[in-house]
């Protein structure tokens, strides 16, 4: 069973601020957001360039990235200006949607592109300021898709969407539910529609699942924020805590917070003050996949380990 300790995860890049979401590429290029409004582009020897993007709103604050070919952006826009804005490599910015059956988006919280040019977006609660969703019970999130020029509801009653990812066989969308400490996945039809949600994994207290990734190997890897934790499930279900950075007593008042009906924003922040400055993502790359880069809410880089397991190659590692 794969344990790493904190101290064994180091860092790449600096001064960047809240780079949420990373992507990693063939080429050795990591993406990553970055709430000033842009993004970082950060080469294999560590060195990191900010992309500011231009013509976006005054207060754009990219969460969810997504990297289409020819490496323009989609940057999931977590103010209260809203939208997907569409990023080129040269920073010039343009608003991509901002509705959904023609209802106007709330801050949105992650973006991703599958094989089949879909862009899946999650939108983790419909009230703003989002503060009164951090609340257990309160399930208000949903996802939509953008497919052949329309964009529609395919998934409601979310208990705080986080990221929403296509798995590798191109079969599921699964789902990160952050105040449901839980994992769901959704068997994805033919016109983009989603069958039945299936839950895949239920965490245990104190772990609040934001990002993911899929390994070779059928597994799925969470980050938790607030706790710090990378937990690992295989395709059996079977969960491995491969590490924690948190103080045991804080989390136990964050849970216990939560089972009250409390809600617990800004209790979540106890992760910031940890080494791992609140872990939010997690993607696979390297030469040969066993590279694991961590974007956080609090870092200024982009902490990596070194992992046993291959990762699954996602549909933007060619670009």
């Amino acid at each position: 069973m794969f344990k790493l300790s904190p101290d064994d995860i180091t860092a790449i890049g600096s001064g960047m601020q809240r780079p949420e979401c990373v992507l990693a590429t063939k080429s050795g290029d990591l993406f990553c957001s970055d709430s000033r409004g842009g993004y970082n582009i950060i080469k294999p020897d560590g060195q990191s360039r900010f992309v500011q993007a231009v013509g976006a709103p005054a207060d754009f604050m990219p969460n969810g990235i997504a990297l289409l070919p020819g490496r323009d952006v989609l940057a999931a826009n977590l103010a209260d200006s809203s939208g997907i804005w569409r990023i080129k490599p040269d920073g010039q910015a343009s608003l991509f949607l901002d509705a959904v059956d023609g209802v106007a988006l709330p801050p949105v919280n992650f973006v991703g592109l599958d094989a089949k040019g879909r862009i899946w977006i999650s939108v983790s609660t419909r009230v703003t300021p989002r503060h009164p969703a951090f609340k257990k019970g309160w399930a208000d999130g949903f996802v939509a898709v953008h497919d052949q020029g329309t964009t529609r509801l395919v998934a409601d009653g979310i208990a705080f969407t986080n990221e929403a990812i296509v798995d590798p066989t191109g079969e599921w969308l699964y789902v990160n539910e952050t105040i449901g400490q839980c994992t769901s996945r959704y068997p994805i039809k033919a016109d983009a529609s989603l069958g039945p949600r299936e839950l895949v994994a239920e965490y245990p207290g104190g772990t609040f699942p934001d990002g993911f990734t899929f390994d070779a190997e059928g597994g799925i890897w969470i980050v938790s924020v607030a706790s710090n934790r990378i937990i690992h499930v295989d395709r059996d279900g079977k969960q491995n805590i491969v590490t924690e950075d948190v103080d045991p007593v804080e989390i136990a008042e964050v849970q216990a917070a939560l089972d009250r009906g409390d809600a617990v924003r800004e209790m979540i922040e106890i992760g910031s003050k940890r080494r791992l400055r609140n872990i939010a993502s997690i993607g696979f790359g390297g030469p040969d996949l066993h590279t694991a880069y961590m974007g956080s809410l609090a870092h200024d880089g982009i902490q990596t380990f070194r992992s046993p397991i291959k990762g699954a190659p996602l549909v933007h590692w060619e670009f």
